[in-house]
């Protein structure tokens, strides 16, 4: 079986910045919870965005479902990213105008290739009560604590049940029970639907329930 994800000598940095990632060959099986740990700033969302299409590589190949994202434009890795992977933010990336049932459907709302079907909004309700926020879909993110905002956006990440879920650091607001109730949540959800799952984090207590972990460093033939 072909890989979800398959990426050969990848090499990418910033404009007027010393940081550079190099990575020679990683795989990630199809429907793998996978684990990527390391030290903040060494370049792990930096990955996960050149995995999801958020940035493009300097060279290398990134194929990801079977799709050979480092050849797509903008608007392409944008449809892509859309339809096929659900991704945690660090910074959650809700809109405040917004209404927490309205953040939660707002990609169905923006982008034509997800189509909102006659289940959608009870499995929207169902999520929100499995996260343990349905009494906050009628508030706004500003009335939520951001452990609440975090789990919203896990919400609406996991709603158009993805092929690839990409959590970044999705325990990082949240105490030791929500933390393990969102993990246990995300592998449940990856294991039921055979989502691939990779879940970024700098935290070793997260790791149990994986079935890989690797350290980025160990995976990088150079990174500052």
């Amino acid at each position: 079986m072909e890989p979800a994800i398959r990426i050969r000598q990848l090499a990418f940095s910033y404009p007027a910045d010393p940081f550079q990632l190099r990575i020679d060959s990683l795989d990630i099986e199809a429907g793998e919870q996978l684990a990527l740990t390391g030290a903040s700033g060494c370049g792990k969302t930096t990955l996960a965005n050149l995995i999801s299409g958020i940035v493009h590589p300097d060279s290398g190949t990134i194929e990801v479902l079977g799709q050979a994202i480092h050849r797509m434009n903008d608007a392409d890795r944008r449809a892509f990213r859309i339809t096929s992977v659900g991704f945690v933010f660090q910074q959650f990336e809700l809109l405040d105008y917004l209404k927490g049932r309205q953040n939660l459907l707002f990609p169905y709302a923006i982008h034509p290739a997800l189509k909102p079907d006659a289940g959608i909004r009870s499995r929207a309700e169902e999520l929100a009560e499995a996260l343990g926020i349905e009494h906050l879909m009628d508030k706004h993110p500003g009335a939520m604590s951001q452990g609440e905002q975090q789990r919203l956006a896990i919400a609406r990440a996991l709603l158009p049940q993805p092929r690839l879920l990409i959590a970044d650091e999705p325990t990082g607001n949240l105490d030791p029970d929500n933390a393990h109730r969102i993990m246990a949540l995300l592998h449940e959800q990856a294991r039921t639907s055979g989502t691939t799952l990779l879940t970024i984090s700098h935290d070793p207590g997260i790791l149990q329930g994986f079935d890989r972990s690797l350290s980025l460093p160990d995976l990088s033939g150079e990174s500052t």
